[in-house]
């Protein structure tokens, strides 16, 4: 771990106030674990934007009664097998299965895959989540 630096920070009362309640909400300790945590957001925001290095999840829901869809989706996830790190797949009732898909690669490939397997006719909804794989953090 690098050395900490002390430094100061204007804020208006009333936005500080609000930011106060917000942290002790999720839980922070103190304001300074809060505002590291909201500048990695950030830098992984750009990395994500850069076309960098990420990890994923996508969860998806969807009709396993749709015809060729669970074969689709497996056929997706195999063609691109060097994104595709793993995938976790739930019967959650007669209708419907919910599935996470864990991925790596670069921003836009793994975007790209998760929006051809979303726009799939029976997935129902879906979230990609990408975040940093932990280099330079």
């Amino acid at each position: 771990m690098s050395e900490l630096i002390r430094t100061g920070v204007s804020i208006e009362q009333d936005l500080l106030e609000k930011f106060d309640k917000l942290i002790a909400k999720r839980g922070y300790g103190n304001r300074s674990e809060a505002l590291r945590d909201l500048i990695r957001e950030m830098l992984v925001s750009e990395e994500v934007s850069a076309n960098k290095q990420v990890i994923a999840t996508l969860s998806m829901i969807y009709d396993h009664h749709r015809p060729e869809l669970t074969n689709k989706l497996s056929a997706a996830q195999h063609h691109h097998h060097g994104n595709v790190l793993a995938a976790t797949h739930v019967h959650l009732d007669e209708d419907n299965c919910f599935e996470v898909v864990i991925m790596k690669g670069l921003a836009g490939e793994v975007k790209h895959l998760a929006d051809h397997m979303l726009s799939m006719k029976g997935v129902k909804h879906g979230k990609l989540v990408m975040t940093s794989t932990g280099e330079g953090f």
